[in-house]
């Protein structure tokens, strides 16, 4: 195996540690069951092996690393992981690191070990004077106050700038050759699409932070890739495959498609349209059918991403465009688009919205008021990839610092919380080099959050371009 698809591949072994470890606490090590839980355990285990040569599972706070990969774990199996990394904690352990060689016998003597009561005032202390009497060779163990939170690759970054960037140039190609009657390049269109899934499989951080490089002049094709990136997101949250989450990045990248066949002026127009331009313009999604009908480069017809193109725009209620004779639910992918393109479009700076909305306010909105015509689960779902301040929003700290949420917290109840830059002083001055500060972080001496954010502002209003701040 080349390639090790982390996310996949770390549940799967998270699932075997967790299962194998139940089974000891059931039966003794000699039943069947547990020793086909210890097999599949070690075959899992061979596989990560296989590729990087050793296998480290940390556990901070609440979350899971397989490496440097960040496991991004649902409700539905946080559970259950959970239990694996109380046994752990309770133990004082904060990182298990298996090297290739590990043996099948290996992993019972060290899961029994875990299975017994943590012991003495220093819990790991206790436990590795039994570790390491144990027949295990292969398996070593460093303490929870060893193990840190590592910092964002940089090397991520890199390539999460790179895939944007082209993907940014292969949408301003496609759309130009339709407005010039042109055939697309759909092979090209595909591997950007490709490359944006396997970034935010990888990345999904860095991902959402490349949406911060909002460039009015490339609005049309930032916003396309934009919302093939939210889309894809909320996809993955929804527990999509890989191949529907390239079907639906395909169809969100085209979801606009039909606004090459519009008067480029009415796209353009700042202030409102007359009736006659708003009827045009609503042709949009009925023009983006048809140029997907007929676009060549496909291999079967492209129905999901016609759809997409058709729907993204009628509301839950159907009040939106275009009209319905006979009743009917948009699809789920359209739905999807349909939030990405909301959210995107309504933080965006455009010919006829010079003041964006704050992020945080325009998720509100989208999930409050019913006249959106929104699916608010799905905004919820969007909602839990960016937390309640989005990555890019420019905030004022109850110290009056102004700072730049630089990260979400992952963690469901603390939303609210997210790692900020702080970039000025109290007095609006701005600092030399930004400060990183996780709002999740107590102080210590009174058990309090050491800042917390009162609200968010306009980062036209300071000059500010929040992008500068959060990719180099």
């Amino acid at each position: 195996m080349s390639e090790l698809n982390y996310q996949a591949e770390g549940k799967k072994l998270l699932t075997a540690l967790y299962g194998a470890l139940s089974a000891l606490r059931l039966y003794p090590v000699e039943n069947e069951t547990v020793q086909t839980a210890l097999s599949e355990l070690q075959g899992l285990m061979e596989r990560v092996l296989a590729v990087d040569g050793v296998a480290e599972i940390r556990v901070v706070g609440d979350f899971f690393f397989l490496n440097e990969t960040r496991l991004r774990l649902d409700l539905s199996n946080f559970a259950t992981f959970g239990s694996f990394a109380r046994a752990l904690q309770d133990h004082g352990i904060g990182a298990v690191e298996v090297s290739a060689g590990v043996r099948r016998e290996e992993w019972a003597p060290f899961l029994s070990l875990l299975l017994r009561p943590a012991a003495g005032e220093d819990p790991y202390d206790a436990f590795m004077q039994r570790f390491v009497t144990a027949p295990i060779e292969h398996i070593d163990l460093r303490p929870v106050k060893d193990v840190e939170e590592p910092q964002e690759d940089e090397e991520a970054l890199t390539a999460a700038k790179r895939t944007y960037a082209q993907s940014v140039q292969v949408a301003k190609e496609a759309l130009g050759d339709v407005r010039l009657g042109k055939a697309v390049n759909v092979r090209k269109v595909k591997r950007a699409v490709q490359g944006i899934v396997d970034q935010v499989i990888s990345n999904e951080n860095s991902m959402v932070t490349m949406t911060t490089l909002r460039d009015f002049d490339e609005y049309t094709f930032t916003h396309c890739v934009n919302v093939c990136i939210f889309s894809v997101i909320i996809g993955q949250r929804l527990g999509l495959t890989k191949q529907q989450l390239f079907e639906l990045g395909l169809g969100a990248l085209f979801h606009d498609i039909g606004k090459q066949r519009v008067d480029y002026d009415i796209i353009n127009k700042p202030g409102g349209l007359t009736d006659e331009e708003w009827e045009q313009l609503k042709e949009h999604t009925t023009e983006g059918l048809l140029l997907l009908f007929k676009m060549h480069g496909f291999s079967d017809m492209p129905y999901r991403q016609m759809l997409m193109a058709y729907e993204h725009h009628m509301k839950i209620d159907l009040t939106g465009y275009p009209t319905n004779k006979r009743p009917r639910e948009p699809t789920l992918f359209s739905r999807i688009v349909a939030v990405a393109d909301a959210f995107d479009a309504g933080t965006s700076v455009r010919s006829y919205q010079y003041k964006p909305w704050p992020p945080d306010a325009v998720l509100k909105e989208m999930r409050d008021n019913p006249r959106r015509g929104q699916d608010t689960l799905l905004v919820k779902v969007l909602i839990t990839a960016t937390g309640v301040y989005p990555v890019g929003t420019l905030v004022i700290l109850d110290s009056h610092e102004m700072a730049v949420v630089a990260k979400t917290n992952e963690n469901p109840e603390l939303l609210h919380r997210p790692t900020v830059k702080i970039i000025s002083d109290p007095m609006g001055v701005p600092l030399p080099e930004p400060v990183m500060l996780d709002l999740a972080e107590n102080d210590p001496a009174t058990g309090r959050p050491k800042r917390h954010i009162i609200k968010t502002t306009d980062p036209q209003k300071y000059g500010i371009r929040v992008s500068d701040y959060l990719i180099a």
